[in-house]
């Protein structure tokens, strides 16, 4: 304690870690969530350990530092230098016939952002990006204040979108990109700079990106941002270039650049050859993070700074907001176990005819969901060749599974109950977790195995419960020989059985009446309602159509015309009118 005092240690037990003040005046981090291998360096029979020290003043490193990026330098400028060479991708704007053209009024802005909109319109008409022209159309202009506080210059195109004939080339999917990651230990994240404004529009479409301000019109020679097709046809140009090297060592997603490789030599051939193909097509480049992900040798997780908007987030005031909040923390669904459960309060306020109500509940889930965000876990890659296991598991409240490999998660997954699923009892849940998946596996080498208890604790995300045994129980309702001596037909049946000229019918031991060893049901309506409604609205069924009724109740007992009032009472059921579809030919045109 003396050597930690002396060394003005800081000890954050929460977030693992120790802060050590150094000689010099630095400062060294040591970090033990870091320390996976700790154990393997701990000797039992010495009271010590290895741990890793950090120094916090080590900074990422920059551009300049990599030996193969100082190759390049000038595919890392600091500015673009000019409108853009011609490419074999262009940019055009195909409009719905009979458009025409689209003019909105300027929208009002502060002297500051006034002063702003003069200097990037100076900035834009000096690279060549725009040039000023007179026009009878064109869109407005605002401003969207960037994190760093300045201001960006966004074209309010929406109007124009809506005429323009979109463009359907596929975008990948984020989560199949890093599929392509496993084995990867060494990284590079690059971005375009300016990435939009390195392809140009087509010359017969550049009136169609006129926009308004109040120094006039202008017009743009590049792509503009804000247009529908942007992200299609860049997208389009990207794999063009890339396609030699796609889902080898290089991932694309729009101007955002992934290259990655299985150690460092590996790395520094392969960063060559993507900086070399950017140099041939004058693109240029600069160093940033990737799509919202943290990505590392041991796996992805979110990044915090990404994120940062979540953990800030206000409680909700209105269905609007809790719709923003549940579309927004959706994207990191894959990372949260038992999302849809902690979710399920927060959507039921999205349904319509419900109050909006925020409870002391609702609050509950929702601070949780923000603080399992912040502890979200590293997810692997899935490697093929290699052994995959699911593990399921169902309550009362959802379904929940997880994707696992080598012991390690690959993704979660979960879902609430939706409303005629919240009828089933418990043992027909938990099929109903690997039912939608029986299709598409049954072509794999399989084995479904059942984790009872603790051995599938991994998986039971959506609550801990009790497995108990299961056993067959048949319901039968005890009738006394009075309540049968009410009914004539049955007193006949009695003294034919007694006088054995009946051999379909039997008396039993406790007296009571037996139709093939089924019960006979007197002809009292009350008694015959209670019995059907037990049968098809109990706890046990789930409203089974007429046959599958009958076939039911026609093992334990029995009354004249049993079949008819089976029907009619079915028919008459509400739930089953509004619920079930209908299968009968459709009526004929009046």
């Amino acid at each position: 304690m003396d050597w930690l005092t002396q060394n003005d240690a800081v000890v954050n037990c929460k977030e693992k870690y120790i802060v050590l003040k150094c000689q010099n005046g630095e400062l060294l981090h040591v970090e033990f969530d870091k320390l996976d291998g700790l154990s393997t360096y701990r000797n039992i029979s010495e009271d010590a350990y290895l741990a890793y020290v950090l120094d916090t003043k080590v900074s990422e490193s920059k551009i300049q530092s990599v030996l193969v990026i100082c190759d390049f330098p000038d595919v890392f400028s600091k500015e673009l230098p000019g409108l853009p060479p011609v490419r074999e991708v262009e940019f055009s704007i195909d409009l719905v016939l009979g458009t025409t053209l689209i003019s909105i009024a300027p929208y009002r802005m502060a002297p500051t952002e006034l002063k702003e909109l003069k200097g990037q319109l100076q900035e834009l008409t000096d690279r060549g990006f725009a040039r000023s022209i007179f026009s009878p159309c064109g869109a407005s202009v605002l401003f969207v204040k960037k994190k760093d506080g300045s201001l960006r210059l966004c074209i309010d195109y929406r109007q124009l979108n809506k005429v323009t004939i979109k463009n359907n080339y596929p975008l990948p999917r984020i989560d199949g990109l890093f599929d392509q990651l496993k084995g990867a230990t060494v990284f590079s994240k690059i971005e375009l700079r300016f990435g939009y404004y390195q392809l140009r529009a087509k010359e017969s479409d550049v009136p169609k990106t006129t926009f308004k301000t109040r120094y006039g019109h202008y017009e743009f020679l590049v792509m503009p941002f804000g247009l529908t097709n942007a992200p299609a046809v860049f997208m389009d140009l990207m794999n063009r270039i890339f396609r030699p090297s796609l889902d080898r060592f290089v991932v694309v997603f729009i101007d955002d650049i992934l290259v990655y490789s299985r150690d460092e030599n590996e790395h520094a051939n392969h960063l060559r050859i993507v900086l070399h193909t950017l140099r041939e097509k004058q693109l240029y480049l600069r160093k940033v993070g990737f799509l919202g992900h943290i990505v590392s040798v041991k796996g992805i997780r979110v990044d915090r700074n990404k994120i940062s908007t979540i953990i800030n987030w206000k409680p909700p005031k209105n269905v609007s907001e809790v719709k923003s909040f549940l579309g927004l923390v959706g994207y990191y669904r894959r990372f949260v176990k038992g999302f849809s459960m902690i979710a399920s309060l927060m959507t039921c306020l999205l349904q319509k005819d419900v109050k909006f109500e925020w409870t002391n509940k609702c609050q509950q889930n929702f601070d949780r969901l923000k603080a399992l965000l912040t502890e979200t876990p590293v997810l692997v890659q899935p490697e093929l060749g290699k052994e995959f296991v699911i593990y399921s598991d169902a309550s009362l409240n959802g379904l929940g599974c997880l994707l696992m490999q080598e012991g390690k998660v690959i993704v979660y997954a979960s879902r609430q109950l939706k409303p005629h699923e919240r009828n089933y009892p418990i043992y027909d849940l938990e099929p109903a977790t690997i039912y939608k998946w029986l299709e598409l596996l049954k072509d794999y080498d399989l084995v479904i195995d059942y984790h009872p208890r603790k051995a599938n604790v991994v998986s039971d995300a959506v609550r801990k419960k009790s497995l108990f045994s299961l056993q067959a129980m048949n319901i039968r309702l005890s009738l006394s020989d009075s309540a049968q001596k009410d009914d004539s037909e049955l007193q006949t049946k009695r003294v034919q059985c007694e006088l054995n000229s009946d051999l379909e019918f039997q008396i039993g031991s406790d007296g009571c009446l037996l139709f093939r060893g089924r019960i006979c049901v007197p002809k009292n309506s009350e008694l015959i309602q209670k019995i059907l409604n037990e049968a098809h609205n109990g706890t046990m069924p789930v409203h089974p159509g007429s046959n599958k009724m009958y076939n039911d109740l026609k093992k334990m007992y029995w009354w004249s015309g049993m079949i008819r009032d089976i029907s009619k009472f079915v028919l008459k059921c509400l739930i089953c009118q509004q619920v079930k579809a209908e299968h009968q030919v459709p009526s004929g045109l009046l």
